[in-house]
């Protein structure tokens, strides 16, 4: 039954449509590539007074790495940046197999879906594509589009 549920959750967000668009007033778009697989992706947020007002993605992979930035996405919209970056190295920790207490992942929402992913190295990369790409732009703006 939760393999059925973990299943459904990657079809239904690597599907979705609503997080993969142009973002017009992005204030940061940052590229991601997993070299290994050719997944990729363009990330661009639009950040105001420290706060991620809207994300979006366009880009091409593997169900994984879709799925996992469609969850990203509907997880950050609102959140301050340092949250971001925080729930980032949540994400990677758990994929990584560092964290697996359910209580501490509860706060990724769906995403926490993915956690058996730490499982499958091959994987590893996809799913966590976006969640770096997440991190390398945050650590890449200027301080002025954060502040």
């Amino acid at each position: 039954m939760l393999e059925n549920i973990y299943t459904e959750l990657i079809a239904e967000h690597s599907q979705s449509k609503e997080n993969r668009r142009q973002l017009e007033n992005a204030t940061i778009t940052e590229r991601g590539h997993n070299p290994t697989c050719g997944d990729e992706i363009t990330l661009s947020l639009e950040i105001a007074d420290g706060v991620i007002r809207d994300a979006a993605f366009t880009g091409e992979g593997c169900a994984i790495s879709q799925a996992s930035t469609d969850m990203m996405i509907e997880l950050l919209r609102g959140k301050s940046v340092d949250e971001a970056k925080r729930l980032a190295e949540l994400f990677i920790a758990m994929i990584h197999g560092e964290i697996d207490d359910d209580d501490e992942l509860a706060e990724l929402d769906e995403a926490a879906a993915l956690k058996n992913i730490s499982t499958m190295p091959a994987r590893v990369k996809c799913a966590t594509l976006a969640w770096h790409t997440l991190d390398t732009a945050i650590k890449h703006s200027d301080g002025d589009s954060l502040a």
